[in-house]
């Protein structure tokens, strides 16, 4: 349980680095050679191209958006490997057009793994849920 309790707090400081928009901070969770993945087909790799991007899209489209956490599922691959799956609520997104989307769920997989005594997210990928799938699903 203690591993545990370390990666969800893993999981909470990425989601509080979101809603503060602080790309410095997001990349800092990442390995130095992570990868992330966003919902709009994004892929950056290593923590300064993560941060870079993330400066991008806190600037724009992401820029009064804001995660509020569903639920995390945690299972550890070996004692210093897991993956996470995370299902936070997305708001607060700009469209193209400049009009505000409305909320969606996002569901991420995150392969975290242990760096002497800390857990990093080595890669993420991200998926909006649609509402189809959730009906499906409840």
């Amino acid at each position: 349980m203690v591993k545990e309790q370390a990666i969800r707090e893993v999981i909470y400081e990425m989601i509080d680095a979101f809603n503060e928009h602080d790309a410095r901070r997001s990349s800092r969770v990442f390995t130095a050679d992570g990868d992330l993945a966003t919902v709009r087909g994004e892929w950056f790799h290593g923590a300064a191209e993560i941060e870079k991007g993330l400066e991008t899209v806190f600037a724009t489209r992401a820029r009064a958006a804001c995660l509020k956490h569903i639920d995390t599922t945690i299972r550890f691959i070996r004692p210093d490997v897991a993956l996470a799956h995370v299902k936070n609520e997305l708001s607060g997104l700009i469209g193209s057009d400049g009009q505000n989307l409305p909320a969606h769920v996002e569901f991420s997989l995150r392969v975290l793994v242990k760096e002497g005594h800390q857990w990093r997210v080595a890669a993420m990928h991200n998926r909006r849920v649609d509402r189809a799938v959730r009906a499906a699903l409840a």
